[in-house]
């Protein structure tokens, strides 16, 4: 019979930075148990007694890439002095992620498991949570720039915030395929472009109508 109290024989930490990076880059039906326990260095009743299964290790490290890899493009969006600073900070710092040699292209969290069988759905809709917070944070930075004077007021910010979460995804779909930093850099410079064009109210409140 196993010791309960026995201490594990792996670092859990490390196993699991090799289990995000497998996955990040595979997807997770590309990713069996097998290329789990090869990479990570520890044999399936362990993977099992540390992480639960399959699914609950994806979650952990699919929380493991949004800490370490989302902290720079996170801390550009809250610290810029304005929206479209922020935007234009969170976009460029995607793109130096996304093509960084040492490392899977593009984003795991959008990359992972865009469609999958039935039993993966579970994933997917996890994945989708995880967008829809992104596509959320985005839109509130937006609106702390109308508050703050940056972005007109009446600006439609859950457009904006679509579009350019729509950029951004676009972007690693992109890295994935194999396109350069300067590329993926043209891009974010054509988005950025239509910034004054996008933020421009509809209708202004307030303004008479042509007969």
């Amino acid at each position: 019979m196993t010791d309960r109290g026995r201490p594990r024989s792996f670092d859990r930490a490390e196993a699991l930075r090799r289990a995000m990076e497998v996955f990040w880059e595979r997807g997770y039906e590309g990713t069996s148990l097998g290329d789990l326990t090869s990479a990570m260095g520890i044999n399936k009743p362990s993977l099992y007694a540390a992480f639960g299964c399959k699914e609950e290790l994806f979650r952990e490290a699919v929380e493991l890439y949004d800490t370490v890899e989302g902290a720079a493009p996170n801390r550009a969006l809250a610290e810029a002095p304005t929206a479209r600073a922020a935007i234009e900070g969170l976009l460029r710092s995607n793109v130096e992620a996304f093509v960084d040699p040492e490392k899977p292209s593009g984003c795991m969290i959008v990359l992972a498991a865009m469609i999958g069988t039935p039993e993966s759905q579970g994933v997917r809709d996890y994945l989708a949570g995880c967008r829809r917070r992104s596509l959320e944070a985005l839109r509130c930075r937006i609106e702390r720039g109308v508050a703050d004077g940056d972005v007109p007021a009446g600006a439609d910010t859950a457009k904006l915030a679509g579009f350019y979460a729509t950029v951004l995804n676009g972007l690693s779909i992109q890295a994935r395929d194999g396109a350069s930093r300067e590329a993926l850099d043209s891009i974010v410079d054509a988005a950025m472009g239509a910034w004054d064009a996008l933020v421009k109210p509809a209708h202004v409140p307030g303004a008479k109508r042509r007969a």
